[in-house]
């Protein structure tokens, strides 16, 4: 891992997502990208009016002290950080500054339990990991003490989701995690036989890494819910970090229907990462 990006707001929030991103910048001897969005009319931005520019220096200038006052912290002495000022009126940009700078993965914050409440003005936590093909590390809560030991990856082991386990994995291993691979199985119409399941799981993992090597870390929770057999298993292993595939702008995977990952991602007082199908 080379460069990991944060944006921020300067809000307690975006400090969780600062220190955290800090300490796996400093194990990873990765350069930290810090990013603020400021939203600017675009009156202000193609106004040739004297008046109007000013508005716009004041406020990057604004943005510039407070970052100097932001920045100014003791867990981000050695670290190679980098401020990043852009006027994007969308959030969805972040994207594409990640892709521009070869981001390897983007850490935020987030306010969780009611929601994905608004993190930048007209942006929020929810369209970066709809939108990001970089993977999307959420944290709701302050870490005292971050070290992602024991990390869960939800899939329906179908072979869409080949990309991120792989993704996942390679991350993962980077950061000297044991990853646990997991099935919640539903008393429903998605319900599978365990001989199904594991035939399943078999082909995906031959897919994957062409051997059957990790077949020993996936496990099987029976749930109500998708969300439930996530966090309840998640709980009982003393799992660090939950992983979980997204579709992006076309929603989450199959195997979790509707809202089901965003509200992973939401609810979870465990930090949540996403990759990109």
């Amino acid at each position: 891992m080379k460069k990991i990006i944060v944006p921020i707001d300067f809000s307690e929030h975006s400090e969780y997502a600062l220190k955290t991103a800090a300490k796996l910048a400093k194990e990873a001897n990765a350069e930290l990208l810090v990013l603020h969005m400021l939203e600017l009319s675009d009156v202000i931005l193609t106004e040739s009016d004297s008046q109007q520019q000013q508005k716009a220096v004041f406020f990057l200038k604004l943005v510039e002290q407070k970052f100097e006052t932001f920045l100014d912290k003791e867990y981000l002495k050695d670290v190679n950080v980098t401020p990043i000022v852009k006027h994007y009126k969308v959030f969805s940009e972040v994207n594409d500054v990640a892709k521009e700078h070869d981001v390897d993965l983007i850490v935020m914050g987030s306010h969780g339990t009611s929601g994905f409440k608004e993190f930048f003005v007209g942006s929020n936590t929810e369209r970066v990991v709809r939108n990001s093909q970089t993977p999307v590390l959420v944290i709701k809560n302050e870490i005292k003490d971050i070290n992602f030991g024991t990390a869960v990856f939800a899939t329906s082991f179908e072979e869409e989701n080949v990309r991120p386990y792989l993704n996942a994995t390679s991350m993962f291993k980077a950061l000297g995690a044991k990853l646990k691979l997991l099935y919640v199985n539903l008393p429903n119409e998605h319900f599978k036989s365990s001989v199904e399941i594991e035939k399943k799981i078999a082909e995906f993992l031959i897919t994957a890494d062409g051997n059957l090597d990790k077949l020993n870390d996936v496990a099987y929770q029976a749930d109500y819910t998708v969300e439930q057999g996530v966090m309840n298993y998640a709980n009982k292993v003393g799992a660090d970090i939950i992983a979980i595939p997204t579709h992006g702008r076309k929603g989450i995977s199959h195997f979790f229907a509707g809202s089901i990952g965003e509200d992973i991602a939401n609810h979870s007082p465990l930090p949540v990462i996403t990759f990109m199908i």
